[in-house]
Protein backbone atom coordinates (compact mmCIF):
# COMPACT_ATOMS: atom_id res chain seq x y z
CA UNK A 1 0.00 0.00 0.00
CA UNK A 2 0.81 3.59 -0.21
CA UNK A 3 3.38 5.64 2.54
CA UNK A 4 2.02 8.73 3.26
CA UNK A 5 4.49 11.40 4.18
CA UNK A 6 3.22 14.43 6.52
CA UNK A 7 5.71 17.44 6.22
CA UNK A 8 5.30 20.63 8.06
CA UNK A 9 6.05 23.45 10.96
CA UNK A 10 6.12 23.23 14.55
CA UNK A 11 1.83 23.12 15.25
CA UNK A 12 1.28 23.22 11.38
CA UNK A 13 -1.26 20.31 12.23
CA UNK A 14 0.84 17.44 10.94
CA UNK A 15 -0.37 15.12 14.10
CA UNK A 16 -3.74 16.25 13.90
CA UNK A 17 -3.59 15.13 10.18
CA UNK A 18 -2.11 12.17 10.44
CA UNK A 19 -4.85 10.75 13.18
CA UNK A 20 -7.24 11.86 11.03
CA UNK A 21 -6.18 9.71 7.91
CA UNK A 22 -5.09 6.57 9.89
CA UNK A 23 -9.14 6.74 11.41
CA UNK A 24 -9.93 5.79 8.36
CA UNK A 25 -8.21 2.63 8.00
CA UNK A 26 -11.33 -0.23 8.95
CA UNK A 27 -8.31 -2.14 10.29
CA UNK A 28 -6.06 -2.04 13.45
CA UNK A 29 -3.87 1.07 13.83
CA UNK A 30 -0.21 0.56 15.28
CA UNK A 31 1.06 4.54 16.07
CA UNK A 32 4.70 4.39 17.14
CA UNK A 33 5.57 7.64 19.02
CA UNK A 34 8.98 8.90 19.04
CA UNK A 35 9.39 11.37 21.61
CA UNK A 36 11.64 9.74 24.62
CA UNK A 37 12.21 11.77 27.14
CA UNK A 38 9.43 12.68 29.88
CA UNK A 39 11.46 14.56 32.80
CA UNK A 40 10.75 17.62 31.05
CA UNK A 41 7.52 19.04 32.05
CA UNK A 42 6.66 20.87 28.83
CA UNK A 43 7.34 17.65 27.03
CA UNK A 44 5.34 15.61 29.15
CA UNK A 45 1.86 17.95 28.87
CA UNK A 46 3.11 17.69 24.44
CA UNK A 47 2.86 13.48 25.28
CA UNK A 48 0.19 13.81 26.89
CA UNK A 49 -1.86 16.00 24.61
CA UNK A 50 -0.43 13.69 21.49
CA UNK A 51 -1.90 10.53 23.51
CA UNK A 52 -5.56 11.96 24.02
CA UNK A 53 -6.16 12.86 20.32
CA UNK A 54 -5.57 8.99 19.67
CA UNK A 55 -8.35 6.67 19.67
CA UNK A 56 -7.46 4.51 22.74
CA UNK A 57 -8.04 1.06 20.10
CA UNK A 58 -4.92 2.17 18.28
CA UNK A 59 -1.17 0.24 20.07
CA UNK A 60 0.99 2.45 20.68
CA UNK A 61 4.70 1.53 20.74
CA UNK A 62 6.93 3.75 22.14
CA UNK A 63 10.56 4.19 20.42
CA UNK A 64 12.75 6.46 20.50
CA UNK A 65 15.62 5.12 18.76
CA UNK A 66 15.35 1.74 17.22
CA UNK A 67 12.76 3.13 14.52
CA UNK A 68 13.66 0.04 11.99
CA UNK A 69 11.80 -2.66 14.10
CA UNK A 70 9.46 -0.58 15.12
CA UNK A 71 8.64 -0.23 11.35
CA UNK A 72 8.93 -3.84 10.48
CA UNK A 73 7.17 -5.51 13.47
CA UNK A 74 4.19 -3.03 12.77
CA UNK A 75 1.52 -6.59 11.79
CA UNK A 76 1.01 -6.31 7.85
CA UNK A 77 -2.69 -5.55 8.22
CA UNK A 78 -2.08 -2.80 10.86
CA UNK A 79 -2.28 1.11 9.44
CA UNK A 80 1.52 2.34 11.03
CA UNK A 81 1.35 6.15 12.05
CA UNK A 82 5.37 7.11 12.99
CA UNK A 83 5.12 10.60 14.52
CA UNK A 84 7.73 12.05 14.30
CA UNK A 85 10.96 11.81 12.48
CA UNK A 86 12.07 15.54 13.85
CA UNK A 87 12.40 13.77 17.50
CA UNK A 88 13.97 10.48 16.26
CA UNK A 89 16.32 12.57 14.45
CA UNK A 90 17.33 14.41 17.53
CA UNK A 91 17.17 10.73 19.48
CA UNK A 92 20.03 9.68 17.09
CA UNK A 93 22.16 12.60 17.29
CA UNK A 94 21.93 13.02 20.98
CA UNK A 95 22.87 9.04 21.15
CA UNK A 96 26.26 9.89 19.60
CA UNK A 97 25.19 8.15 16.03
CA UNK A 98 26.82 9.60 13.30
CA UNK A 99 25.00 11.31 10.13
CA UNK A 100 25.91 8.72 7.99
CA UNK A 101 24.33 6.12 10.38
CA UNK A 102 21.60 8.07 11.56
CA UNK A 103 20.88 8.48 7.73
CA UNK A 104 21.18 4.80 7.00
CA UNK A 105 18.87 3.29 9.00
CA UNK A 106 16.60 6.26 8.24
CA UNK A 107 17.13 4.40 4.49
CA UNK A 108 16.32 1.24 5.29
CA UNK A 109 13.07 2.35 7.95
CA UNK A 110 12.02 4.50 4.65
CA UNK A 111 12.01 0.86 2.27
CA UNK A 112 10.63 -0.78 4.90
CA UNK A 113 7.76 1.87 5.44
CA UNK A 114 7.19 2.38 1.81
CA UNK A 115 6.94 -1.84 1.01
CA UNK A 116 4.38 -2.54 3.59
CA UNK A 117 1.18 -3.83 2.54
CA UNK A 118 -1.14 -1.75 4.90
CA UNK A 119 -0.97 2.32 4.66
CA UNK A 120 1.85 3.81 6.44
CA UNK A 121 2.16 7.59 7.56
CA UNK A 122 4.95 9.44 8.68
CA UNK A 123 5.68 12.45 10.09
CA UNK A 124 8.55 15.29 10.96
CA UNK A 125 9.05 18.77 10.65
CA UNK A 126 10.42 21.00 8.03
CA UNK A 127 13.12 22.98 10.10
CA UNK A 128 14.93 24.32 6.62
CA UNK A 129 13.11 26.97 5.82
CA UNK A 130 13.92 29.46 8.79
CA UNK A 131 17.33 30.79 10.09
CA UNK A 132 20.41 29.24 9.39
CA UNK A 133 21.28 27.71 13.27
CA UNK A 134 23.88 29.33 15.03
CA UNK A 135 25.54 26.35 16.51
CA UNK A 136 27.38 23.54 14.84
CA UNK A 137 24.89 20.95 16.65
CA UNK A 138 21.90 22.78 15.20
CA UNK A 139 23.01 23.53 12.13
CA UNK A 140 23.89 19.10 11.63
CA UNK A 141 20.79 18.51 13.55
CA UNK A 142 19.18 21.07 10.22
CA UNK A 143 20.98 19.37 7.58
CA UNK A 144 20.60 15.37 8.86
CA UNK A 145 16.35 16.06 9.44
CA UNK A 146 17.00 17.66 5.58
CA UNK A 147 18.09 14.70 4.24
CA UNK A 148 15.87 12.09 6.18
CA UNK A 149 13.30 14.23 5.04
CA UNK A 150 14.19 13.59 1.70
CA UNK A 151 14.41 9.97 1.88
CA UNK A 152 11.05 9.46 3.34
CA UNK A 153 9.85 11.78 0.67
CA UNK A 154 11.17 9.76 -2.19
CA UNK A 155 9.60 6.22 -1.09
CA UNK A 156 6.40 7.99 -0.41
CA UNK A 157 3.74 7.79 -2.91
CA UNK A 158 2.41 10.94 -1.09
CA UNK A 159 3.84 13.79 0.06
CA UNK A 160 1.92 16.70 1.68
CA UNK A 161 3.04 19.66 3.53
CA UNK A 162 0.59 20.68 6.03
CA UNK A 163 1.01 24.67 6.39
CA UNK A 164 -1.54 26.29 9.16
CA UNK A 165 -3.84 23.16 9.02
CA UNK A 166 -3.96 23.15 5.24
CA UNK A 167 -2.34 20.42 3.59
CA UNK A 168 -0.55 20.88 0.20
CA UNK A 169 0.06 17.90 -2.15
CA UNK A 170 3.62 17.86 -3.15
CA UNK A 171 4.54 16.88 -6.41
Amino acid sequence: MALTFLLGGARSGKSSLAVRLASEWTGPVVFVATAGRRDDPEMHRRIEAHRAERPGAWTTVEEPLELLPAVAGAPAAACLVVDCLTLWVANALGAGWSDETTEAFASEAARSAGGRPAPTIVVSNEVGLGLVPETPLGRRYRDVLGRVNAVFASEAERAVLVVAGRPLELG
